[in-house]
């Protein structure tokens, strides 16, 4: 079948490793084959190649658009080496096998993520050479070793200098992560075009009629919820370094499944806020928050809300965490403290702790992600996040005579921010800054306001009363009323408004309406 040589084809865009690829490959006597800035880029660092246009006797043609889509190329990739009528068609036309492919693709995403890129810009970054090269050498993976990632050059080239070949299972371990890379490719591909052209929006939808979700494994985590349950992070492939998946940890021992639910939600929550803010969750629902002039207050008095939860919780801070309040914290045990930072000094303090974990993550949520996704049997649920603000003063009605203090209409609107982050039905009492009681979960509204109080550590009266969503019945207000709450905050829009306006009336409440429910299930 011709030449006796081993024969290696190298065609890559990203050149990591490249020039040693090249004279490792010489040193074992490969002939390399490649193409357009790939083989310059060899021949500047001294290594010889063979132009795929010497092999296939046809140039390189319309903007290198067309170069080794070519049988003399594809045959060699494709012929099944220990079939006789494929090795006969390859002596009769003169196609010498290729034993090894290095390909990687144009930077397509990379492309498409740059500010003010054109259309046309974009599908010249569609590599279509480098797929079928790759996919015809995965295909043929019992004769080809095929390698897409530069990280995998030392494993395949290590073995070949110490006098080994590339086993079955690694040429086949190797050709699923080349199909992989083929589909993700085809899928950011997808998910570009139907960007441009608004699939689904054309039927009056948000989504497209397939969905796929490019995620790539962080790490396997020990357990998940419970201990017979596994579990792992993911992290979506591509995505920016934001959010608590790309959180940096500082200190501690591994992050747990439970640990991460409860983090990102302390993350999302603090993250509302441009003043300084503590939240503290426990069990996924947060057990305090509170604004403050300094970290050290604010957790001080979210720590307060609900002393018995917040112990083993998780703490968020939207600034940096300074020695003071790192004092504070090292004086209960804490599971997780995610901020944008810790100064030296309460690095010292928290790092004393062994059982602490410290997340840093710069900026505010970061996350970015254009959907959430639930889980149900048999399928997915897909919606858009919840991203609406907490609402202006200005924006607010007031529906009541009696009008609330500006301090007032602060701790309303700093109830409901809250509130969008617990579990429905959710009621939040709040007082300068500070959770006073919180009401999660419940299956009646009612039962929420009476849990808010039950849970409350300091006096409610003065309080103001947020509520995720309508009251349908008067008997939330009055028992609001039992509390000594003296307004409240809520989206409005129940059939029986009226009603629960007049109970506000009656226990000379104030009531804004925000028109925006936060229900989380």
């Amino acid at each position: 079948m011709g030449s006796s040589s081993r024969r290696a084809l190298v065609s890559v865009s990203d050149k990591t490793g490249l020039a040693s690829l090249g004279k490792r490959l010489s040193s074992l006597g490969f002939e390399i084959l490649s193409t357009g800035g790939t083989a310059r880029f060899l021949r500047d660092n001294g290594v010889t190649v063979t132009d795929v246009s010497d092999v296939t006797g046809f140039p390189e043609i319309m903007d290198g658009r067309v170069k080794t889509l070519h049988p003399k190329i594809h045959g060699a990739l494709l012929g099944r080496r220990q079939n006789p009528s494929h090795r006969q068609a390859m002596e009769t036309h003169g196609i010498h096998p290729i034993d090894f492919v290095f390909v990687n693709l144009y930077p397509f995403s990379e492309t498409v993520r740059k500010p003010g890129v054109t259309v046309e810009e974009a599908i010249e970054q569609i590599d279509i050479g480098g797929p079928s090269m790759i996919r015809s050498s995965a295909k043929n993976h019992e004769s080809v070793t095929v390698v897409t990632d530069p990280a995998d050059y030392d494993r395949v080239l290590s073995l070949l200098e110490s006098g080994q070949e590339v086993s079955p299972s690694l040429r086949r371990e190797l050709a699923v992560k080349a199909f992989r890379s083929t589909s993700e490719y085809d899928r950011l591909i997808v998910s570009y075009f139907e960007g441009l052209s608004g699939l689904g929006e054309e039927k009056g939808e948000a989504f497209p009629d397939r969905l796929e979700v490019d995620l790539k494994l962080q790490q396997s985590l020990r357990y998940g919820e419970n201990p017979h349950q596994k579990a792992a992070l993911y992290r979506y492939a591509g995505g920016n370094e934001g959010g608590v998946a790309g959180a940096r940890k500082i200190w501690g021992k591994e992050m747990s499944y439970n640990n991460y639910l409860d983090t990102d939600a302390a993350w999302k929550l603090v993250s509302e806020f441009s003043e300084t803010a503590v939240v503290i969750v426990k069990h996924n629902n947060p057990c305090g928050v509170s604004l403050g002039q300094s970290v050290l207050e604010a957790y001080q008095k979210a720590r307060d809300t609900d002393p018995v939860s917040s112990f083993g919780g998780v703490v968020a801070v939207n600034r940096p965490v300074d020695q003071e309040s790192a004092q504070e914290m090292a004086r209960i045990f804490l599971e997780v403290v995610v901020a944008p930072g810790f100064t030296p000094e309460a690095k010292e303090i928290l790092t004393r702790k062994k059982d602490i974990r410290l997340l840093e993550i710069p900026g505010k949520t970061g996350s970015g992600e254009p959907f959430e996704i639930r889980t149900i049997s048999g399928g997915v649920l897909i919606q858009s996040p919840d991203t609406t603000v907490a609402p202006e003063p200005s924006s607010l009605k007031i529906v009541s005579e009696v009008q609330p203090t500006p301090g007032q209409i602060r701790d309303a609107v700093f109830a409901f921010a809250v509130g969008k982050h617990v579990k429905s039905n959710a009621i939040i009492l709040a007082k300068e800054g500070v959770t006073v009681g919180i009401g999660a979960g419940q299956m009646s509204r009612v039962d929420s306001v009476r849990l808010s109080g039950m849970k409350a550590t300091r006096p409610t009266i003065g309080s103001v009363l947020a509520s995720d969503a309508f009251f349908p019945f008067r008997d939330g207000i009055d028992e609001a009323a039992k509390l000594g709450v003296v307004g409240i905050i809520q989206p409005g829009g129940s059939i029986r408004d009226e009603e629960v306006l007049a109970a506000a009336r009656e226990h000379k409440m104030f009531m804004i309406l925000t028109g925006v429910r936060h229900f989380r299930h």
